[in-house]
């Protein structure tokens, strides 16, 4: 055996053996969307099972190399189930492991080369960047409901910060794996792969639905934003407050320059720099459906190695959900509001995998392309061998093949679709209805922040006319499933 096969061998032996244990113990082959019940008590409205499955889960996978998705999975679980201090704890788990990962990835100089030669999906989760935005606007968003609206503060300010952080963040991840890849000993079919005309085109038209989704820029969360902007708006300590709030909604504005409600909140932060105070306002937020899910695609990539051509390589994809109600109208004294979008998660999650893709690309034609190689010289040198090595390596590469050619299709699938708001004067009597289009019923009692999932025709919320400002925080998971809703002052 010449010496570059020696070397590629002792990777093959090196990285296939424990791929090989993992195909044997029947995991290996799964994606996450296979092993996620989850969702699928999510999709049936049916949160009771939802939080006992993410929970069992996380408390599986609590030192895994998944321990950040289940949490937050179970975080978001806990949240719709009202158990708010328990889904900040979940977070705190999800969000220490973020940190840790972070820091991490700053200190190190580079990966062990066996990170691009493993299957993504038995990597470590380490979290996205709008995972992280959203931990910390969910986390601002149960300290409100627990009507603990100053420790939620520095969770708003966290997660806007999280957004600046995000592009650098995602410049250094391209360039170590684009350095890590030239690295390898077969950087230049690595390269080649990459551009090859035809892997571009199945590539692209994998993509096809993806690209047709309108973006914002760069890791910006619009309902973040908002969040921000409204926040600081009615808990103003100083002037400096109300210069954020402006900006704040200023740039959630440019987001969704057609939504009527944010462009009547900058007038009312106005007001509150010029010294005005608004009359007493409610809010309706209406979080809906399911953001994308991922699935995977096997697109063909060039491999120019002895008789080998081409080898088939899982690339992610995105998946949509179409099951959601379409928006909620709110009546009160005898006048109808219909909420607008303020932020869509496919945008988001569409623009971080669009970002996150060369990533993805490059490690999994590495991978792809070292995998070929030592699958090809192990298989070679074991016809030199006695039959039952010949057989015992022939079956080795073929598992360690389908095991590694598994897409990473980790996501966080218990977000919602879209954020949707309204907002209106406070009524006298204190009461507000809300009605979908689909006719969903349900009867609810808000003064006590209790959700009674009784089907009715609407829903008649008791407001707390004492207060300021009111947030009417409604979840609708599908358009089959029940509303879920809640009240607290934002001041």
């Amino acid at each position: 055996m010449k010496a570059g096969e020696k070397f590629i061998f002792k990777k093959f032996i090196r990285f296939v053996l424990p791929v090989l244990a993992a195909g044997f113990l029947g995991t290996g082959c799964k994606t996450y969307e296979q092993q996620n019940k989850v969702i699928v008590y999510w999709h049936q409205g049916d949160v009771t099972n939802a939080v006992a499955e993410a929970t069992k889960k996380a408390e599986a996978n609590a030192g895994g190399k998944d321990a950040i998705v289940w949490r937050l999975e179970q975080g978001a679980a806990l949240r719709a189930a009202g158990r708010y201090d328990d889904s900040n704890r979940a977070f705190d788990e999800a969000q220490n492991k973020i940190d840790e990962y972070s820091q991490m990835a700053k200190i190190r100089l580079g990966q062990e080369t066996g990170a691009l030669l493993s299957n993504q999906a038995n990597l470590a989760y380490e979290g996205r960047a709008y995972d992280g935005i959203m931990l910390n606007t969910y986390r601002a968003l149960n300290y409100l409901a627990l009507g603990l609206p100053d420790r939620a503060r520095p969770e708003i300010i966290r997660a806007y910060q999280r957004q600046q952080d995000a592009v650098a963040d995602n410049r250094r991840r391209i360039e170590k794996t684009q350095a890590e890849a030239a690295e390898q000993k077969d950087s230049a079919a690595i390269r080649r792969a990459e551009q090859d005309a035809g892997f571009q085109s199945q590539l692209q038209s994998s993509l096809a639905g993806i690209n047709d989704i309108k973006v914002y820029s760069d890791y910006v969360n619009p309902f973040t934003v908002y969040l921000d902007g409204i926040y600081f708006m009615a808990n103003a300590a100083d002037g400096s407050d109300l210069e954020r709030a402006h900006k704040s909604l200023a740039r959630a504005a440019s987001c969704v320059p057609g939504n009527k409600y944010v462009q009547q909140d900058l007038a009312a932060v106005n007001d509150f720099i010029n010294g005005r105070a608004p009359s007493a306002t409610t809010y309706v937020i209406f979080e809906t459906g399911c953001a994308p899910v991922r699935d995977q695609v096997r697109i063909d990539i060039p491999i120019i190695f002895s008789k080998v051509s081409y080898v088939g390589a899982a690339f992610p994809t995105l998946k949509p959900q179409g099951d959601f109600q379409r928006g909620l109208t709110v009546t009160a004294n005898g006048k109808s509001y219909n909420t607008e979008i303020v932020c869509s998660l496919d945008s988001i999650v569409a623009r971080d995998f669009k970002n996150e893709q060369p990533v993805v690309i490059t490690k999994t034609i590495a991978a792809t392309v070292v995998k070929a190689a030592a699958a090809y010289v192990a298989n070679d040198a074991a016809r030199g061998q006695n039959d039952w090595v010949g057989l015992l390596v022939q079956a080795s590469t073929a598992v360690y093949q389908m095991a590694v050619n598994i897409a990473d299709t980790r996501t966080w699938t218990t977000l919602p679709k879209e954020f949707q708001i309204c907002r209106l004067p406070t009524p006298a009597d204190g009461k507000i209805e809300l009605s979908t289009p689909s006719g969903l019923r349900l009867s609810v009692a808000l003064d006590g922040v209790k959700n009674d999932l009784t089907p009715a025709s609407n829903v008649q919320a008791s407001l707390n006319t004492g207060a300021a400002i009111n947030v009417v925080y409604v979840k609708s998971i599908g358009a089959g499933t029940p509303l879920l809703v809640s009240q607290f002052k934002l001041k």
